[in-house]
């Protein structure tokens, strides 16, 4: 079990930041169909993969870290633009699902290998 304690623990976050992200997008008010029509665009990211596995593991990573969906909503609430904060938190649940599932961020040696696993 203390082997896969870490790898739990990440997958377990990753499912609270999509449910708190859904949440909190349902709680002020945003449309449902947003969200199904956005939830996968982070993948587009793959796309950096045609031009090699460096290319690819970057535009991956960039698209899947916490990092941008987190300034972006936090921007849109600070200046009160809703497409932002509704754009930030439909990436965010986008990640989170992504890491419960066991999706990591990627490494240039190959698609498969990721910060929480090799899959």
């Amino acid at each position: 079990m203390g082997e896969r304690l870490p790898r739990l623990l990440l997958h377990a976050e990753g499912a609270a930041v999509a449910a708190a992200a859904i949440a909190l997008y349902f709680h002020l008010g945003y449309p449902w169909w947003l969200l199904v029509a956005l939830i996968l665009v982070p993948d587009l990211s793959m796309l950096g993969y045609l031009a090699g596995p460096a290319v690819g593991s970057a535009a991956y990573d960039a698209a899947h870290t916490y990092v941008l969906p987190v300034a972006l909503a936090t921007l849109g609430a600070i200046v009160d633009a809703e497409t932002a904060v509704s754009v930030g938190l439909i990436w965010l649940a986008h990640i989170g699902i992504d890491r419960a599932l066991g999706y990591g961020l990627k490494y240039p040696s190959g698609f498969k290998d990721t910060h929480l696993q090799r899959t």
